[in-house]
Protein backbone atom coordinates (compact mmCIF):
# COMPACT_ATOMS: atom_id res chain seq x y z
CA UNK A 1 0.00 0.00 0.00
CA UNK A 2 2.84 2.39 0.89
CA UNK A 3 4.59 1.65 -2.41
CA UNK A 4 1.37 2.27 -4.34
CA UNK A 5 0.80 5.61 -2.63
CA UNK A 6 4.38 6.60 -3.37
CA UNK A 7 3.82 5.74 -7.05
CA UNK A 8 0.67 7.86 -7.17
CA UNK A 9 2.52 10.85 -5.65
CA UNK A 10 5.36 10.47 -8.14
CA UNK A 11 2.91 10.33 -11.05
CA UNK A 12 1.04 13.39 -9.80
CA UNK A 13 4.30 15.35 -9.41
CA UNK A 14 5.35 14.31 -12.92
CA UNK A 15 2.02 15.37 -14.45
CA UNK A 16 2.24 18.77 -12.72
CA UNK A 17 5.79 19.14 -14.07
CA UNK A 18 4.59 18.32 -17.59
CA UNK A 19 1.81 20.93 -17.36
CA UNK A 20 4.28 23.59 -16.19
CA UNK A 21 6.70 22.74 -19.00
CA UNK A 22 3.92 22.90 -21.59
CA UNK A 23 2.85 26.29 -20.27
CA UNK A 24 6.42 27.57 -20.63
CA UNK A 25 6.99 26.23 -24.16
CA UNK A 26 4.95 26.70 -27.31
CA UNK A 27 5.78 23.09 -28.16
CA UNK A 28 8.16 20.41 -26.96
CA UNK A 29 8.75 16.84 -28.07
CA UNK A 30 7.68 13.86 -26.01
CA UNK A 31 11.25 12.54 -26.22
CA UNK A 32 12.54 15.79 -24.68
CA UNK A 33 9.96 15.59 -21.88
CA UNK A 34 10.95 11.98 -21.25
CA UNK A 35 14.62 12.95 -21.07
CA UNK A 36 13.94 15.84 -18.66
CA UNK A 37 11.71 13.78 -16.35
CA UNK A 38 13.76 10.56 -16.65
CA UNK A 39 10.93 8.31 -17.84
CA UNK A 40 10.09 6.60 -21.14
CA UNK A 41 8.29 8.36 -24.02
CA UNK A 42 5.49 5.83 -23.58
CA UNK A 43 4.98 7.05 -19.99
CA UNK A 44 4.88 10.64 -21.23
CA UNK A 45 2.15 9.81 -23.76
CA UNK A 46 0.08 8.12 -21.02
CA UNK A 47 0.50 11.21 -18.82
CA UNK A 48 -0.52 13.49 -21.71
CA UNK A 49 -3.69 11.43 -22.12
CA UNK A 50 -4.48 11.93 -18.43
CA UNK A 51 -3.88 15.67 -18.77
CA UNK A 52 -6.24 15.80 -21.76
CA UNK A 53 -8.91 13.86 -19.85
CA UNK A 54 -8.64 16.46 -17.07
CA UNK A 55 -9.85 19.13 -19.52
CA UNK A 56 -6.53 20.70 -20.51
CA UNK A 57 -6.42 20.87 -24.34
CA UNK A 58 -3.12 19.23 -25.32
CA UNK A 59 -2.33 19.62 -29.01
CA UNK A 60 0.02 17.49 -31.12
CA UNK A 61 1.99 18.86 -34.08
CA UNK A 62 3.47 16.30 -36.46
CA UNK A 63 6.59 16.61 -38.57
CA UNK A 64 10.27 17.32 -38.10
CA UNK A 65 9.61 20.46 -36.04
CA UNK A 66 6.52 19.14 -34.32
CA UNK A 67 5.82 18.34 -30.71
CA UNK A 68 3.14 18.64 -28.06
CA UNK A 69 1.75 21.80 -26.50
CA UNK A 70 -1.23 23.43 -24.84
CA UNK A 71 -3.75 25.38 -26.91
CA UNK A 72 -2.64 29.04 -26.89
CA UNK A 73 -6.06 30.44 -25.95
CA UNK A 74 -6.23 28.16 -22.92
CA UNK A 75 -2.97 29.46 -21.43
CA UNK A 76 -4.57 32.77 -20.41
CA UNK A 77 -8.29 32.03 -20.38
CA UNK A 78 -8.14 28.88 -18.24
CA UNK A 79 -4.50 28.65 -17.27
CA UNK A 80 -2.77 29.45 -14.02
CA UNK A 81 -3.04 33.22 -14.60
CA UNK A 82 -5.85 35.48 -15.76
CA UNK A 83 -5.28 38.48 -18.01
CA UNK A 84 -5.51 40.72 -14.93
CA UNK A 85 -2.93 38.56 -13.12
CA UNK A 86 -0.42 38.83 -15.96
CA UNK A 87 -1.01 42.58 -16.29
CA UNK A 88 -0.21 42.97 -12.57
CA UNK A 89 2.93 40.85 -12.98
CA UNK A 90 4.15 43.01 -15.87
CA UNK A 91 3.52 46.19 -13.86
CA UNK A 92 5.35 44.78 -10.85
CA UNK A 93 8.35 43.54 -12.81
CA UNK A 94 8.47 46.76 -14.82
CA UNK A 95 8.75 48.76 -11.59
CA UNK A 96 11.92 46.97 -10.50
CA UNK A 97 14.76 49.47 -10.99
CA UNK A 98 17.33 46.68 -11.46
CA UNK A 99 17.52 46.28 -15.22
CA UNK A 100 19.08 42.83 -15.36
CA UNK A 101 19.06 39.86 -17.69
CA UNK A 102 17.15 37.96 -15.00
CA UNK A 103 14.25 40.44 -15.06
CA UNK A 104 14.20 40.59 -18.85
CA UNK A 105 14.13 36.79 -19.05
CA UNK A 106 11.26 36.61 -16.56
CA UNK A 107 9.28 39.18 -18.55
CA UNK A 108 9.88 37.23 -21.75
CA UNK A 109 8.68 33.99 -20.12
CA UNK A 110 5.49 35.61 -18.87
CA UNK A 111 4.78 37.16 -22.27
CA UNK A 112 5.40 33.75 -23.84
CA UNK A 113 2.34 32.41 -22.03
CA UNK A 114 0.05 34.93 -23.72
CA UNK A 115 -1.51 34.58 -27.18
CA UNK A 116 -0.29 37.33 -29.52
CA UNK A 117 -3.77 38.73 -30.10
CA UNK A 118 -4.14 39.42 -26.33
CA UNK A 119 -0.63 40.68 -25.73
CA UNK A 120 -1.28 44.15 -27.20
CA UNK A 121 -4.21 44.78 -24.84
CA UNK A 122 -2.25 43.52 -21.80
CA UNK A 123 0.84 45.62 -22.62
CA UNK A 124 -1.34 48.70 -23.13
CA UNK A 125 -2.92 48.22 -19.71
CA UNK A 126 0.43 47.57 -18.01
CA UNK A 127 1.94 50.75 -19.53
CA UNK A 128 -0.81 52.89 -17.98
CA UNK A 129 0.77 52.48 -14.55
CA UNK A 130 4.41 53.55 -14.31
CA UNK A 131 6.62 53.31 -11.21
CA UNK A 132 9.74 55.43 -11.68
CA UNK A 133 12.27 55.42 -8.83
CA UNK A 134 14.56 58.04 -10.35
CA UNK A 135 14.48 61.59 -8.89
CA UNK A 136 13.26 64.60 -10.88
CA UNK A 137 16.64 66.24 -10.30
CA UNK A 138 19.63 66.10 -7.98
CA UNK A 139 21.00 62.70 -7.02
CA UNK A 140 23.00 60.62 -9.47
CA UNK A 141 21.46 57.31 -10.56
CA UNK A 142 22.16 54.39 -8.17
CA UNK A 143 21.90 51.78 -10.92
CA UNK A 144 25.56 50.57 -10.98
CA UNK A 145 25.72 50.08 -7.20
CA UNK A 146 22.30 48.44 -7.09
CA UNK A 147 23.32 45.97 -9.79
CA UNK A 148 26.37 44.88 -7.76
CA UNK A 149 24.30 44.62 -4.60
CA UNK A 150 21.67 42.53 -6.39
CA UNK A 151 24.35 40.19 -7.74
CA UNK A 152 25.97 39.82 -4.30
CA UNK A 153 22.55 38.96 -2.82
CA UNK A 154 21.99 36.31 -5.49
CA UNK A 155 25.42 34.76 -5.01
CA UNK A 156 25.84 35.30 -1.22
CA UNK A 157 29.09 37.22 -1.73
CA UNK A 158 30.47 39.85 0.62
CA UNK A 159 30.58 43.53 -0.26
CA UNK A 160 33.13 46.21 0.58
CA UNK A 161 32.49 49.96 0.29
CA UNK A 162 33.10 53.44 1.72
CA UNK A 163 30.25 54.74 3.86
CA UNK A 164 29.23 58.12 5.22
CA UNK A 165 26.91 57.96 8.24
CA UNK A 166 24.32 60.61 9.14
CA UNK A 167 26.99 62.53 11.06
CA UNK A 168 29.33 62.72 8.05
CA UNK A 169 31.83 60.19 9.46
CA UNK A 170 33.51 58.05 6.81
CA UNK A 171 34.49 54.40 7.22
CA UNK A 172 35.32 51.37 5.12
CA UNK A 173 32.85 48.53 5.65
CA UNK A 174 32.79 44.87 4.71
CA UNK A 175 29.36 43.31 4.96
CA UNK A 176 27.27 40.23 4.28
CA UNK A 177 24.20 41.62 2.43
CA UNK A 178 20.85 40.19 3.52
CA UNK A 179 17.96 42.25 2.17
CA UNK A 180 17.41 45.17 -0.19
CA UNK A 181 14.76 47.55 1.14
CA UNK A 182 12.86 50.39 -0.58
CA UNK A 183 11.34 52.66 2.07
CA UNK A 184 10.25 56.29 2.10
CA UNK A 185 11.60 56.91 -1.45
CA UNK A 186 15.06 55.62 -0.52
CA UNK A 187 16.99 52.40 -1.05
CA UNK A 188 18.50 50.70 2.01
CA UNK A 189 20.57 47.55 2.47
CA UNK A 190 20.12 45.39 5.56
CA UNK A 191 23.37 43.50 6.17
CA UNK A 192 25.68 41.94 8.74
CA UNK A 193 28.61 44.30 9.28
CA UNK A 194 31.86 42.43 10.00
CA UNK A 195 33.54 45.43 11.65
CA UNK A 196 30.58 46.03 14.01
CA UNK A 197 29.82 42.32 14.43
CA UNK A 198 26.11 43.04 14.18
CA UNK A 199 23.32 43.73 11.70
CA UNK A 200 23.11 47.26 10.31
CA UNK A 201 20.88 49.23 7.95
CA UNK A 202 22.86 51.10 5.26
CA UNK A 203 21.50 53.90 3.11
CA UNK A 204 22.66 53.09 -0.43
CA UNK A 205 23.01 56.74 -1.47
CA UNK A 206 25.77 57.05 1.18
CA UNK A 207 27.75 54.10 -0.21
CA UNK A 208 30.61 54.60 -2.68
CA UNK A 209 33.35 52.49 -4.30
CA UNK A 210 31.21 49.37 -3.95
CA UNK A 211 33.21 46.18 -4.57
CA UNK A 212 31.88 42.64 -4.68
CA UNK A 213 34.36 40.27 -3.05
CA UNK A 214 35.13 36.67 -3.92
CA UNK A 215 34.35 35.59 -0.35
CA UNK A 216 30.98 33.86 0.06
CA UNK A 217 28.93 33.40 3.22
CA UNK A 218 25.92 31.64 4.72
CA UNK A 219 23.02 33.73 5.95
CA UNK A 220 23.20 34.21 9.69
CA UNK A 221 20.33 33.48 12.04
CA UNK A 222 17.92 36.41 12.33
CA UNK A 223 18.94 37.94 8.99
CA UNK A 224 15.44 39.36 8.36
CA UNK A 225 15.32 43.15 8.39
CA UNK A 226 14.03 44.66 11.62
CA UNK A 227 13.54 48.27 12.79
CA UNK A 228 16.58 50.12 14.20
CA UNK A 229 17.09 49.94 17.96
CA UNK A 230 16.84 53.69 18.44
CA UNK A 231 13.26 55.00 18.84
CA UNK A 232 11.83 57.10 16.03
CA UNK A 233 11.39 60.78 16.85
CA UNK A 234 7.82 61.61 17.81
CA UNK A 235 5.91 64.07 15.66
CA UNK A 236 3.97 67.04 17.00
CA UNK A 237 1.39 69.20 15.25
CA UNK A 238 2.33 72.74 14.28
CA UNK A 239 0.13 75.53 12.92
CA UNK A 240 1.42 77.47 9.93
CA UNK A 241 0.19 80.62 8.19
CA UNK A 242 0.88 79.75 4.57
CA UNK A 243 0.75 81.68 1.32
CA UNK A 244 -1.72 80.50 -1.33
CA UNK A 245 1.19 79.61 -3.63
CA UNK A 246 2.11 76.75 -1.24
CA UNK A 247 -1.36 75.23 -1.07
CA UNK A 248 -0.32 72.10 -2.98
CA UNK A 249 2.62 71.42 -0.65
CA UNK A 250 0.49 72.01 2.47
CA UNK A 251 -2.30 69.78 1.19
CA UNK A 252 0.21 66.96 0.58
CA UNK A 253 1.39 67.14 4.20
CA UNK A 254 -1.77 68.05 6.07
CA UNK A 255 -4.66 66.95 3.86
CA UNK A 256 -7.29 69.36 2.52
CA UNK A 257 -9.44 68.95 5.63
CA UNK A 258 -6.70 70.58 7.74
CA UNK A 259 -6.48 73.74 5.63
CA UNK A 260 -8.45 76.81 6.74
CA UNK A 261 -8.79 80.04 4.66
CA UNK A 262 -7.58 83.21 6.41
CA UNK A 263 -8.10 85.85 3.68
CA UNK A 264 -5.52 87.93 1.80
CA UNK A 265 -4.45 84.78 -0.10
CA UNK A 266 -3.40 83.10 3.14
CA UNK A 267 -4.60 80.00 4.97
CA UNK A 268 -3.86 78.05 8.14
CA UNK A 269 -2.34 74.58 7.87
CA UNK A 270 -1.94 72.11 10.72
CA UNK A 271 0.76 69.61 9.82
CA UNK A 272 2.80 66.93 11.60
CA UNK A 273 6.34 68.08 12.40
CA UNK A 274 9.50 66.41 13.71
CA UNK A 275 12.00 68.67 15.47
CA UNK A 276 15.14 68.02 13.45
CA UNK A 277 17.51 69.85 11.13
CA UNK A 278 15.51 68.52 8.19
CA UNK A 279 12.18 69.69 9.65
CA UNK A 280 13.38 73.21 10.46
CA UNK A 281 15.20 73.42 7.15
CA UNK A 282 11.97 72.61 5.35
CA UNK A 283 10.16 75.48 7.09
CA UNK A 284 12.97 77.93 6.40
CA UNK A 285 13.23 77.07 2.71
CA UNK A 286 9.87 78.75 2.03
CA UNK A 287 11.07 82.11 3.37
CA UNK A 288 8.34 84.66 4.06
CA UNK A 289 5.63 82.50 2.45
CA UNK A 290 5.37 80.31 5.53
CA UNK A 291 5.12 81.45 9.19
CA UNK A 292 4.99 79.11 12.18
CA UNK A 293 2.35 80.41 14.62
CA UNK A 294 2.49 77.66 17.27
CA UNK A 295 3.67 75.96 19.36
CA UNK A 296 5.77 78.78 20.72
CA UNK A 297 9.02 76.74 21.23
CA UNK A 298 9.04 75.77 17.54
CA UNK A 299 8.33 79.36 16.50
CA UNK A 300 11.26 80.61 18.61
CA UNK A 301 13.60 77.96 17.19
CA UNK A 302 12.65 78.92 13.61
CA UNK A 303 13.39 82.58 14.47
CA UNK A 304 16.74 81.66 16.04
CA UNK A 305 17.81 79.66 12.96
CA UNK A 306 16.62 82.42 10.62
CA UNK A 307 18.68 84.99 12.56
CA UNK A 308 21.76 82.73 12.39
CA UNK A 309 21.27 82.35 8.64
CA UNK A 310 20.99 86.12 8.24
CA UNK A 311 24.26 86.64 10.15
CA UNK A 312 25.93 84.14 7.86
CA UNK A 313 25.18 86.35 4.83
CA UNK A 314 25.89 89.75 6.39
Amino acid sequence: MIRKRHGVKMKLARIISIIMLLLQHKKITADRLAEMLEVSPRTIYRDLEVIGQAGIPVTTMAGKYGGVGIMEEYKVEKGLFTTADITSLLIGLGSIPLTSEEVRTTLAKIKGLIPKEQMLDIETKSRRIVVDHSPWYGRQPLQPGLAKIKKSLDENRRLSFHYYDSGGRESRRTIEPCQLLWKDSTWYLWAYCLSRQDFRLFRISRMSEVEMLEETFFLREGFECRPPDEPEPSALTITLLVDESLRGWAADLAGKENLEPRGNRKFLARIPFVESDYGYGLLLCFGDKCECLEPEPVRREVARRAAALLRQYQ
